[in-house]
């Protein structure tokens, strides 16, 4: 089942699906593979936040323009992906007073809309945070829908004629005489391998760039730089805040649909794949948020997680990587390593995926002999009817008023067993987390404890699974949600998670299920491996 294209983009966050748009409406035959989900990596493991630039203002003011111009254009082009929360720099007492002038000059040096309001005022706009602030910023900050996002860029995609291969990853780069001709692919669910030709390949895996550029003989060092973050169960704020200090570990807090996020830490990690989320990390976003909110402690912690940023620069970095550059760099493999046929866009921001990805398209019609103008400023992406953002008391109102109709499944994000099946009908996966995504399903606070059984029992049924098959879905997004949780378990979270574990270890039997184990995990038992599960140590 070998295939071709004719330009082939690897990574499937919202950099790899931008370059798709842009070049399907340019006109290019072209294909994307990712090895998991849409937004599976960094792009779906950030805070939310749709940047103005002003964290980037006063050290890095090109990556501040970059922001600030692309905020303007993704309020326009993606509207329902896009909460207008508006942002708020403040400087606390732990913050140098002297940096609140700073900051207010750089933003206007950069073109970023900046209005100093008095305390009383931020006080009346968001009651919760810390009163001996002493001076606030507002800016144009957002917070952004990203599985939204990448799923409308690769819908308007298809319109053109892409086609988008999920589940797929690249195990080797096929060359010849320094040119780079198409991809080994490899099915992960069936373990079905086959090849795709290509005339270019780009590469828009981020923090994974170095393994594939190495497929093709290319030295490419992109430092991985991991930031942890914390969600909270209640939407204390309304309004994105930032300290207004030097960059720091939890300096940030995101209003996120019916949570907030506090982030992050910056540790640079050998593998993008494997890295742990340590206690000091979750007690730091813990301390910090009371700095911004002094009641935050008395909310709950409903899960911790991850991303790695990939921040690349030519010359060696330092231990610090809060000082390598946040602008986004294209690799012309021609030029830098001799080998043709191979760009690779990295670094930059999730604001500043639109830009990026004009400019490696840019690249790839000069490589191809061709001049094709760029559309996708002005375009604005396919989208349904329903907005992603939403509040639970606006759920909660359409479920009482009957709008929600159907069996309640999900009690804490309000979903309900129609729009699972809707969901179901529109998709050919058998995996959980790609309701979550696309619902919140399992978001809330019980984390999947109250509806997972229920959703894998819809799924059994309305997609004719076999019980094992069933049984590794729950499995697979029990697993995923335990990974988040372990790192948060004390106080009522723990007890929560204690009633999680009667429920599917006491009632349901866990360890006792039959999976349907795929062709990649032939070499395991067909049950359940219960180590990892619901294991605290003391």
């Amino acid at each position: 089942m070998n295939r071709s294209t004719e330009v082939l983009v690897i990574g499937g966050g919202v950099t790899g699906c931008g370059v798709l748009f842009d070049l399907a409406q340019r006109g290019f035959k072209t294909m994307l593979v990712e090895r998991g989900a849409l937004s599976n990596g960094t792009s779906g493991r950030f805070h939310g936040l749709l940047h103005s630039g002003g964290r980037y203002a006063v050290k890095d003011s090109d990556a501040a323009r970059e922001c600030i111009e692309e905020n303007q254009i993704l309020r326009k082009i993606m509207p329902h992906c896009v909460e207008d929360t508006g942002g708020m720099f403040v400087n606390t007492p732990w913050d140098p007073p002297e940096h609140a002038d700073i900051f207010k000059q750089a933003c206007q040096n950069v073109g970023i809309p900046i209005e100093e309001i008095s305390i009383p005022d931020m006080l009346r706009r968001e009651p919760m945070l810390n009163p001996t602030i002493r001076r606030a910023f507002l800016v144009p900050d957002g917070s952004i829908e990203t599985w939204e996002a990448c799923k409308s860029l690769v819908q308007s995609a298809e319109e053109y004629g892409a086609e988008t291969l999920l589940y797929h990853k690249v195990i080797d780069l096929i060359t010849q005489n320094n040119r780079v001709m198409g991809a080994k692919v490899q099915n992960v669910l069936t373990g079905q391998e086959f090849t795709i030709s290509t005339d270019m390949v780009v590469s828009a895996v981020g923090a994974w760039g170095g393994p594939l550029a190495a497929m093709a003989n290319c030295d490419v060092t992109v430092y991985a730089g991991k930031g942890t973050m914390v969600a909270m169960n209640y939407r204390m704020v309304n309004t994105v805040i930032n300290r207004c200090g030097p960059a720091s570990d939890g300096d940030i807090l995101v209003p996120v649909g019916s949570v907030a996020v506090i982030g992050t830490t910056s540790v640079r990690v050998p593998d993008p794949d494997s890295y742990p989320i340590e206690d000091w990390e979750v007690e730091k976003m813990m301390d910090m948020g009371e700095k911004i909110v002094p009641a935050f402690k008395h909310f709950r912690a409903l899960r911790a997680w991850a991303g790695v940023r990939p921040l690349y620069q030519e010359t060696a970095a330092g231990a610090d990587l809060r000082k390598v550059t946040r602008k986004y760099a294209l690799l012309d493999h021609s030029t830098r390593d001799g080998v043709d046929g191979f760009v690779t866009i990295t670094g930059g921001k999730w604001t500043t995926y639109r830009m990026m990805a004009e400019h490696t398209v840019d690249l790839v019609c000069q490589k191809l002999g061709t001049e094709r103008p760029c559309y996708t400023a002005t375009t604005v992406l396919k989208h349904g009817e329903a907005r992603k953002h939403f509040t639970l008391g606006g759920r909660l109102d359409k479920l009482e008023r009957k709008e929600l109709r159907g069996q309640l499944i999900c009690e804490c994000e309000i979903v309900t067993r129609p729009q699972i099946e809707a969901e179901l009908e529109e998709s050919d996966s058998h995996i959980i987390n790609d309701l979550r995504r696309d619902l919140r399903v399992g978001m809330g606070p019980c984390q999947g404890g109250f509806c997972t059984y229920r959703v894998a029992g819809i799924m059994h049924e309305h997609k004719k699974l076999s019980a094992s098959e069933a049984n590794k879905a729950l499995v697979d997004f029990l697993q995923e949600r335990w990974k988040g949780v372990q790192p948060v378990l004390w106080g009522q979270h723990l007890r929560q998670f204690q009633l999680d574990e009667g429920i599917y270890m006491g009632l349901l039997g866990l360890d006792k299920l039959p999976l349907e184990l795929s062709g990649l995990d032939s070499g395991r038992r067909g049950e359940v491996e219960t180590e990892g599960y619901f294991e605290i140590e003391e």
